[in-house]
């Protein structure tokens, strides 16, 4: 009797436990027929899905799926999802979506697929029953008047996110495949079409349920891709953000092959740049405010998704474009973040930017001078800098037209040129100073032979080869006996103590043209927080370029000495300056803007060449302070012709502190150059206060 109450529970036990199985797949196909008899059943074409039960059954069907994983396990394949693959379930749901019959049921195959990808936790998409039907699903997102984008936007998020758990399912997304890469995953669909037929007395083959193998390398159509960048235009901000995250899923995939996939067999990096240079045809460069483009601001991607907006915002859109591709270079694999930013270089910076930079319109080369200033000044990704300051330093005739351009004919050119410089000289790309300065000055041949002599000062000659007795700066009669304060004698060193450098930068103003004191305006030290300031930024991004702590060794005087050039930036800057009696006030800020962070970068040939006004100067060469010296020759030669110069310095200065709006034109521009020489000088000095060693100071 015992053992008949065992057997009789064992029974009981057998039938509760296989019934809801039979009762679960006699309902999917139920479910299944009813979708399928409506097709022919019904005659009416007109009728929108929505107002018949297809989407119900549909919702059914995926419950009962997301129920018997959870019953049965991820590890086996339960007898629905078996029923699905093997009578290609999918592939008949997306011909009926294709077909759009009934109208609208293209949404319900979308969100049928969206929801199985997501709540079904088993791997389906490397399945030959799956990833052909959902290759096919892409192929019909964001086509020409697609009402149906919050769905396939929700689909392509899915998926791009079911392949960031599984990278290797990303060739097959992209309907790539090599002889190595179906090779390997052609077996494992042979283990997993075995698993799913387990239960069957008839196995599947491999040729029916796996990718055949090719011969070679395939490039992508990108269909994915291409649908993807098309979503990012739609005017709905979810529909775009969930198409930006999804590129940034796909680009930030972090197995061995992925970055190498999208990089090399996808038209991912000429797809993103060619929207940028998309974006940027649509600026009216010819109406454009250049000073609005120099100063725009950091344009977070997220914060404005539309990307077909209203003509005043074409601005906005491509900055917030340029931030997106920043960031996803930032994210991505080193080699997609460089491929993606060689095709910005070539698409836009070479193709586009540089023969507007050529442009004979000044408004054409002003404008992308500008958009050049605010991309350099926004930019974070490494690869994109580099390929920028690929562009603009290493392409030698550019470089030559930039620089060209900080002394351009045109003031505002010149200024948003400068402006340039001095955003590349932020940037923590060591490359920037080496090529702009610190390679000129590598061989110190700025430095007369020792032969001459340190006591021989007074034969030195400056830069148009004239002895300092002929300079008129340097005449008894010149200020008709009023005297300039001498600089201290030089120490025989030729290295002078901290307060001798200090004080020769202030005492290159003549107290008659002084005019900070008589508004009890602050000497230097009030520049040196700002020095200081300053100098922790530059020394911030040479931390890590591993820069000599002491100056190299002269060449020997024995050979042939070549005659020195300080580069064509100094040259330009150094020309500039000497000009600072004519130039706008707007131009000679920016110019000494870029002059002191040039100086304040803490390397010895910058300290000695720059900042050290003891060095003796070879041949026709000239160093920061002798230009500065001969701007106050020829400005002491010039105040002779002012009358009330203290009167009128006051005004001017006051004038632009915003003190005073009455200030007469004449001799303003002049004025004004003093007063910016003025302040120069005392920047200079604190500079060198800043950077002295504490134990000379």
């Amino acid at each position: 009797m015992e053992t008949f109450s065992k057997l009789t529970s064992m029974l009981l036990n057998a039938l509760e436990t296989r019934e809801p199985t039979v009762d679960l797949l006699d309902s999917f196909v139920d479910h299944w027929k009813s979708v399928t008899n409506y097709y022919i059943e019904t005659s009416d074409d007109s009728q929108h899905v929505r107002h018949t039960d297809i989407p119900w059954h549909l919702r059914q069907m995926l419950d009962i799926l997301v129920y018997e994983e959870k019953q049965q396990g991820v590890e086996e394949t339960g007898v629905c999802l078996e029923y699905l693959l093997q009578h290609k379930l999918l592939e008949t749901l997306c011909t009926l979506g294709k077909a759009q019959y009934p109208p609208g049921m293209s949404q319900q195959v979308l969100v049928f697929f969206s929801k199985l990808l997501s709540q079904m936790q088993k791997p389906l998409l490397h399945l030959v029953s799956v990833y052909r039907p959902v290759q096919k699903l892409i192929r019909l997102c964001a086509l020409p008047g697609s009402q149906t984008e919050k769905e396939e936007a929700q689909f392509l998020l899915i998926l791009c996110s079911r392949v960031k758990q599984d990278p290797h399912m990303l060739r097959y997304i992209l309907e790539i495949t090599d002889q190595s890469g179906a090779r390997t995953l052609d077996s494992g669909q042979s283990q997993l079409c075995t698993q799913v037929s387990s239960d069957k007395t008839e196995n599947c083959h491999p040729s029916s349920q796996c990718e055949p193998t090719s011969l070679g390398p395939v490039l992508s159509d990108c269909h994915l891709l291409s649908a993807l960048l098309q979503l990012t235009k739609s005017q709905r901000d979810l529909v775009s953000a969930k198409a930006y995250d999804s590129l940034l899923l796909l680009a930030a995939l972090r197995s061995a092959s992925s970055g190498e996939i999208l990089s090399d067999q996808t038209h991912l990096g000429e797809l993103l740049s060619g929207r940028l240079v998309e974006l940027y045809s649509l600026l009216p460069l010819q109406s454009q405010n250049p000073g609005q483009v120099q100063g725009w601001p950091h344009t977070p991607w997220r914060s404005h998704l539309k990307s077909e907006p209203q003509a005043s915002d074409h601005m906005t859109n491509f900055f917030s474009w340029f931030n997106f591709l920043d960031h996803l270079t930032r994210e991505a694999p080193q080699v997609l973040s460089v491929k993606v930013s060689q095709c910005v270089s070539h698409m836009w910076l070479v193709d586009v930017v540089q023969p507007q930079l050529l442009h004979t319109c000044e408004q054409v080369v002003l404008v992308s001078t500008s958009v050049l200033c605010a991309v350099v000044r926004l930019v974070q990704s490494s690869t994109l800098l580099d390929q920028l300051v690929h562009f603009l330093l290493r392409t030698q005739s550019l470089t030559r037209l930039l620089l060209q351009h900080c002394d351009h004919i045109s003031d505002q050119i010149s200024m948003a040129s400068l402006s340039l410089v001095e955003e590349l000289l932020q940037k923590p790309h060591r490359d920037i100073m080496d090529i702009l300065v610190l390679h000129f000055l590598q061989s110190r041949s700025y430095l007369s032979p020792p032969a001459i002599g340190i006591d021989d000062r007074h034969n030195e000659t400056s830069e148009d080869g004239e002895d300092l007795e002929d300079d008129p700066f340097f005449t008894d009669t010149l200020f008709s006996g009023a005297q300039l304060p001498s600089p201290p004698p030089p120490p025989p060193s030729g290295q002078g103590s901290a307060a001798d450098v200090v004080n020769s930068f202030l005492c290159l103003v003549p107290v008659q043209v002084r005019s900070a004191q008589l508004l009890q305006e602050g000497g230097y030290e009030s520049y040196v927080h700002d020095a200081h300031t300053l100098m922790t930024q530059c020394q911030a991004l040479s931390l890590s370029w591993d820069w000599p702590l002491t100056l190299p060794a002269l060449a020997s005087c024995s050979g042939q000495r070549e005659d020195f050039f300080e580069g064509p930036l100094l040259k330009v800057l150094f020309d500039r300056l000497a000009r600072i009696l004519e130039q706008p006030y707007e131009l000679n800020l920016q110019l000494t803007a870029v002059l002191s962070r040039i100086s304040s970068f803490n390397h010895p040939l910058l300290n000695e060449y720059l900042l050290n006004p003891y060095i003796h100067l070879s041949h026709c060469s000239r160093s920061l302070f002798s230009v500065l010296i001969r701007v106050m020759g020829e400005l002491m030669q010039r105040v002779q012709q002012v009358s009330n110069l203290t009167d009128r310095l006051l005004h001017t200065r006051r004038n632009l502190l915003g003190l005073s709006h009455n200030t007469g034109l004449e001799h303003l521009t002049m004025l004004r150059g003093v007063i910016v020489i003025e302040e120069f000088c005392k920047e200079l000095a604190a500079i060198t206060f800043v950077k002295l060693p504490l134990d000379q100071k």
